[in-house]
């Protein structure tokens, strides 16, 4: 099983025509996923890669019935771009764009979430259900169906360790880049809630980084409504107080979001985290192992 997305997500690509838009349609198509229409504005009746563009997301979900969008628009239109989808019923918005304002993001954040739409990001990698869809710009290859979900605030690392899982024979449920800005909507409390739901989830892995307090919160969240196990890994930990580690997200302020103050919260809440990504199928393995006995 997955969430979020499978086999019947119908998917609206914001940005089609463009360079990165049409790249990673075909990528996405190559998977399998179900992009049923483009949005372009100017460009709607024209069609690319067998796709058909339209004008608005308004007009594409009347003519086609898609339930999620994904946006790969410049970062000065994500916002309205996300509030364009919202506004016309989808349920399930990605938006792939870096560089949003910050408070572009919050009003566009607090709109989908009036509209009660899903919103995935900006800057953020996006989600796989492998065998099943592929929303966003993950490279397909390196995934393998099964039971261990995987929830992520980088998408370098989210790579890393599902490889290191397919090649220790561990397939994924579902793995969400959920991205590293300072504000991004679907975060771990919500997804680790979904995975936790989840009846194909055995096992779930919470990748985490310098910098805010989502992993603190998480860690409470765990404490008292998870029951799978879960393994965490913190990226950044010899970052110096005060440096920003590549995401806007991943800075130190005021000595509080320290990678030692998230592992710390996370340990007394029951979570075993990694040194190193490559210990993670190990660390799973046997917490797995120890339930079964």
């Amino acid at each position: 099983m997955s969430i979020l997305i499978n086999k019947s997500t119908r998917l609206i690509v914001q940005g089609i025509t463009g360079r990165d838009g049409s790249f990673h349609t075909q990528k996405m198509q190559a998977y399998g996923t179900n992009i049923v229409a483009g949005t372009s504005p100017g460009k709607g009746g024209t069609e690319i890669l067998g796709v058909p563009v339209f004008n608005t997301v308004y007009e594409a979900v009347q003519q086609t019935q898609a339930n999620t969008s994904i946006i790969f628009v410049p970062a000065a239109f994500a916002a309205d771009a996300v509030m364009e989808a919202a506004d016309a019923g989808i349920k399930l918005i990605v938006c792939i764009s870096e560089g949003v304002p910050t408070l572009d993001a919050v009003r566009a954040y607090r709109f989908a979430q009036l509209k009660g739409a899903k919103l995935i990001g900006p800057n953020c990698p996006g989600l796989m259900s492998p065998e099943q869809c592929l929303v966003g710009i993950l490279p397909g290859q390196i995934f393998t169906k099964g039971n261990i979900g995987v929830i992520s605030r980088s998408g370098t690392l989210t790579y890393e360790v599902v490889y290191h899982l397919t090649q220790s024979g561990m397939g994924q449920s579902t793995a969400i880049g959920m991205g590293g800005d300072p504000v991004v909507r679907l975060y771990f409390k919500e997804l680790l809630e979904m995975l936790e739901n989840d009846p194909e989830t055995e096992a779930i892995v919470m990748i985490g980084e310098i910098g805010g307090n989502a992993e603190e919160l998480a860690a409470e969240y765990i404490k008292k409504n998870v029951t799978k196990p879960v393994i965490g890994f913190i990226a950044g930990q010899a970052a110096p107080v005060g440096k920003q580690m590549g995401h806007a997200g991943a800075i130190i302020a005021g000595g509080s979001g320290t990678a030692a103050e998230k592992i710390a919260a996370l340990e007394a809440a029951g979570v075993q985290v990694a040194g190193e990504p490559s210990d993670i199928p190990q660390m799973i393995r046997n917490l797995l192992n120890k339930r079964e006995t």
